[in-house]
């Protein structure tokens, strides 16, 4: 009795072209053979006159640019046949570490000084001022443990769930995302503000507002790192 072959390749028809399913288990090269032979029958080949979007999905596997290049030449010498996307569970070294720069905390013990610009990709942690002319950005939230009186812009990618809090918040300009607001009217120049840490944050008006830190468990309950999952 012949032993059955394994399949490597599972193709899947949907609305918008095709789904191949490929195994991350088998060798490259048993991969392309298979492949090979599945887009070869005649129902994948058409008319030639209409393009098929296929997308490939690699599972586990991590397939270095010269292997996509030899999945997407396979593919697209079969008639009428187009790669739309390759996509692959695996992470790379350098996508992780872009991911690990914008959502790790940044700790910097420092005074921003008036021309100074901080900047971080992720949440900045400042324990020290930042001074009139002085400015600090974040892609994600800004944390001072001392006084904001310069310039503060988070969520600098588009976050605008992002937020600032600072022990003392009397900031020359808030920005949150592509939100802007400048400083309270009944603060006066040099006034320290409130005697409390205070927040700012986007409200359903998409205006900035200013208030108790005490609020931000109740506003953004999924504020910490821990509490995302990102350990």
């Amino acid at each position: 009795m012949t032993e059955k072959k394994q399949q490597y390749v599972t193709i899947k028809g949907t609305k918008d072209g095709l789904v191949l399913h490929l195994d991350d288990s088998c060798s490259f090269r048993e991969l392309l053979q298979e492949l090979d032979e599945k887009l070869s029958t005649h129902y994948y080949e058409g008319d030639g006159r209409s393009l098929i979007e296929v997308q490939v999905k690699v599972g586990n596997r991590y397939v270095t640019e010269v292997q996509q290049e030899e999945l997407r030449t396979l593919i697209r010498n079969k008639k009428n046949l187009v790669v739309d996307s390759i996509e692959s569970d695996v992470v790379t070294k350098e996508q992780a570490l872009a991911w690990k720069e914008e959502t790790e905390i940044v700790s910097v013990s420092k005074i921003v000084r008036s021309g100074q610009i901080l900047h971080v990709k992720g949440d900045l942690l400042l324990i020290g001022d930042v001074n009139p002319g002085g400015t600090v950005i974040a892609g994600g939230n800004i944390f001072i443990i001392g006084a904001l009186r310069g310039i503060a812009h988070a969520g600098y990618y588009g976050d605008a769930e992002a937020v600032v809090a600072a022990s003392v918040m009397n900031p020359m300009q808030l920005r949150i995302s592509d939100v802007t607001t400048r400083a309270p009217e009944e603060k006066e120049d040099g006034a320290e503000g409130a005697e409390y840490a205070e927040c700012a944050y986007i409200n359903e008006n998409n205006y900035i507002v200013v208030d108790r830190i005490q609020l931000l468990t109740h506003l953004r309950p999924n504020l910490t790192r821990l509490e995302r999952g990102i350990v």
